[in-house]
């Protein structure tokens, strides 16, 4: 590792701790599963909290918590018993290009996911690859299994594909909360089939534009082959815990100090 690494490391260090306790919840969506205790709540949750956070943080949460609150606040229950006539409210659902065509077919996708895949981690796959290259494939198969129930076309946009190129950024965000576990309070840690060091970086305008500032990342598009640049730097600096940095990178670009990294 090189001198100018060792001192952005030594920042993001300390921006990570900065930034990865429990006050980061309340205004994130992440703070949408920490509502709840029971696993399949906390993952279903997330997941739905996860296809929408895109645009307005204050939005997702307020429309995060619709999805919950139209769901008794049971989500697995809810998923598993849900017959027609109780989706009816989901279809008026919309938050940006997510509208409620999309939302219905979710939760049907989601109920054939857990009465006959055995769940959400299931879902995701036991992947012996132990880099990006494990990931990229099972977020992949992720997607194939998601869509195999009929659905419109239009759907297919919001279940990203890393195979096409896609950076996956809310998929990835959403493997970040299930599988880190620190002890930090923000991360759940929850599922075990895959290890913390497979986690790719969720790559949005924040943390790329903080990684290419500070040299971490050279490639100018935010697609998967800049989240396999900037996730093999970040694995230098932690083999074992690489997507912990995406607290400090997150943190460092919506605080907007990129003039200080210097």
């Amino acid at each position: 590792m090189t001198s100018d690494l060792k001192s952005i490391k030594e920042f993001l260090d300390e921006k990570y701790f900065h930034y990865n306790n429990k006050s980061f919840i309340e205004n994130d969506p992440i703070s949408i599963p920490h509502l709840y205790s029971k696993k399949e709540d906390i993952e279903i949750a997330g997941f739905l909290a996860a296809t929408i956070a895109w645009g307005n943080r204050k939005s997702i949460i307020t429309n995060s918590q619709k999805l919950m609150n139209w769901m008794d606040n049971s989500p697995h229950e809810f998923i598993i018993h849900s017959v027609k006539k109780d989706l009816k409210p989901f279809e008026k659902f919309v938050h940006r290009t997510f509208n409620g065509i999309d939302c219905v077919f979710f939760i049907d996708s989601l109920k054939n996911i857990y009465l006959n895949h055995k769940g959400l981690e299931a879902a995701f796959g036991i992947n012996p690859k132990k880099d990006t290259e494990g990931l990229k494939n099972n977020i992949a198969k992720f997607r194939e299994l998601f869509l195999e129930i009929n659905h419109l076309k239009r759907t297919e946009k919001h279940i990203s594909n890393p195979l096409q190129k896609s950076s996956s950024k809310r998929l990835c965000m959403f493997l970040r909360w299930m599988v880190r576990q620190d002890k930090k309070g923000v991360d759940f840690g929850i599922w075990k089939n895959i290890s913390p060091s497979q986690l790719c970086l969720p790559l949005d305008v924040h943390t790329g534009n903080v990684s290419r500032a500070l040299g971490l990342l050279t490639r100018k598009q935010n697609d998967w082959q800049a989240v396999e640049e900037i996730t093999s730097v970040l694995r230098s600096m932690d083999s074992s815990d690489p997507i912990k940095y995406d607290f400090a990178l997150f943190g460092v670009g919506v605080d907007k100090i990129l003039g200080k990294l210097t």
